[in-house]
């Protein structure tokens, strides 16, 4: 049975690099393998977990509605070689990047070849994590499958936690089957105040824990180093490694 997680949050809230802690994290506890998906139309994913990434789905899906299918080739049998070629393998989990949001015109039939074909690709794997952009519609679209914890990435800001529960309010509304949902406040200097507190319980959502600001996260990031290489005694990982022990089965 497979386990799905999926990330959300405001644009700089961390979001993606907590996505990539919890890929060390899935690969540490040996639960492989791990299928990682980018769905954020800014995919960055890969630079976090230090891949290369040629091909989306997205671009699968563009090139079989443009009808550029080789002759003597079905649209399906194109499709699931374009999908498999658009899958990156690493030590413990794949990535594959959903690309760009599609462009006018009917992308029906596309749709639906992409969605069997993921049905298919996720069985194959116990753990799928799921990095999002703040609007959902990339999970109703992903796959049919339920997703078991919804992680919602904010700061410490006003506006970081407002975008959190309206976040937390879409993915109720959606028919995505959210079991659980839980907050991270990331980039934390100080514990959060009574305000902060009160303000996420009054809206419905359990604070899973805190990941403190840390120098090191900042500096891979700056340097282009992937932050998934963080060594375990970080503090920022170590305090991630706390969440994901106390809500990952």
């Amino acid at each position: 049975m497979t386990f799905s997680i999926a990330l959300a949050g405001k644009g700089g809230t961390g979001k993606t690099t907590v996505a990539g802690m919890l890929i060390k994290y899935l690969v540490k506890m040996d639960k492989t393998p791990i299928l990682a998906v980018d769905a954020d139309s800014n995919a960055n994913l890969n630079e976090v977990c230090g891949l290369e990434v040629t091909d989306t789905l997205g671009n699968a899906r563009e090139e079989m509605k443009k009808g550029v299918v080789p002759s003597g080739m079905t649209k399906d049998i194109f499709m699931n070689m374009k999908l498999q070629q658009a899958v990156v393998e690493d030590e413990g989990f794949d990535l594959v990047v959903m690309g760009q949001p599609e462009g006018p015109g009917c992308y029906c039939a596309a749709n639906t070849l992409l969605t069997g074909f993921l049905e298919k690709l996720t069985g194959n794997y116990p753990y799928i994590v799921m990095d999002n952009e703040a609007g959902m519609e990339h999970i109703s679209r992903l796959t049919t499958s339920n997703v078991d914890v919804l992680l919602i990435v904010s700061d410490t800001s006003r506006r970081g936690l407002q975008a959190a529960i309206r976040i937390n309010d879409l993915a109720k509304n959606l028919n995505i089957g959210v079991s659980k949902s839980y907050l991270i406040i990331n980039q934390v200097k100080d514990a959060p105040s009574d305000a902060v507190l009160n303000m996420v319980k009054k809206n419905g959502l359990e604070i899973a824990g805190t990941i403190p600001e840390d120098n090191d996260v900042y500096e891979y990031d700056l340097n282009g180093r992937p932050t998934i290489e963080i060594p375990e005694d970080n503090q920022a990982v170590k305090a991630a490694f706390e969440i994901f022990d106390k809500i990952i089965p």
